[in-house]
């Protein structure tokens, strides 16, 4: 039991990272467009948002 448990964790984990890489994409696309228009309260919050989400992928990575 305790590993069908752990295989449905692992999965879920795995979907949760290929997620995860789409949204880091998707802020550093972000990130450049707030650099070329010099929108700084824009960059910070990408850089916010790039934080959280390297600090998930590396949970899960774990």
């Amino acid at each position: 039991m305790k590993q069908v448990i752990n295989d449905l964790k692992r999965k879920d984990g795995e979907k949760r990272l290929a997620v995860l890489r789409l949204e880091v994409d998707y802020e550093l696309a972000t990130l450049y467009d707030a650099m070329i228009e010099n929108d700084e309260v824009k960059k910070a919050e990408c850089k916010k948002k790039l934080q959280k989400l390297s600090k998930e992928i590396t949970k899960l990575e774990a």
